[in-house]
């Protein structure tokens, strides 16, 4: 007779070759990735490498740039320092170079005033110093303030006394003490003056 067996056995029987097979291609594949896994970490830890050497390298770079931008900014302040110090220093030298004939014009003046009794020649020369003076007081944007006659204009002048005049209106400059001066057009020294009541 032939031997029947219980469909229940027969089930557990396939189910159990079935997880043998399972475990089977399981081991098999854990050695797989267990040999794909230090594969991928030395990989991983190579292209690392790499990253943190480049990083290295670009920082380096960076370092460089700054101490070289850092070194030019220290020469460009000192530079800019000197530049300041000798505008300070040299800035009237224009000025004076054009100042020295006039000096050299009085002193002719008082030599001639000196050597002869003639003061028609003293008058000359200082009329024309003055007037040198006066080019080159213009030539450099000094102007003079002479406001006789003008309404009395405090941002230009400085009363030195009121007096009453018929001839004038109120408020207006009847004579000028000293005169005043503007240097492109900002006021260097107001003008003293007298304005009538």
């Amino acid at each position: 007779m032939s031997e029947k067996t219980h469909p229940v056995e027969e089930e557990q029987t396939v189910e159990a070759a079935e997880i043998n097979a399972e475990q089977a291609e399981e081991s098999q594949a854990g050695s797989v990735e267990q040999d794909v896994e230090p594969a991928q970490e030395k990989e991983s830890d190579d292209e690392l490498q790499l990253l943190l050497e480049d990083a290295r390298a670009k920082a380096d770079q960076h370092w460089e740039q700054l101490l070289r931008l850092q070194a030019e900014l220290e020469n460009t302040h000192r530079r800019s320092k000197r530049d300041i110090e000798n505008a300070h220093k040299f800035g009237l030298e224009k000025f004076a170079a054009e100042l020295l004939p006039v000096k050299d014009s009085l002193e002719l003046g008082l030599s001639a005033a000196a050597d002869s009794d003639s003061d028609e020649k003293l008058r000359e020369g200082t009329e024309l110093t003055l007037k040198m003076f006066t080019t080159v007081l213009e030539k450099f944007g000094i102007k003079e303030v002479d406001p006789t006659g003008e309404s009395f204009n405090p941002d230009l002048h400085q009363a030195m006394t009121m007096q009453e005049s018929a001839e004038h209106k109120s408020n207006v400059v009847i004579a000028v003490m000293q005169k005043g001066y503007t240097l492109n057009d900002r006021l260097i020294r107001p003008a003293m003056v007298v304005v009538s009541k």
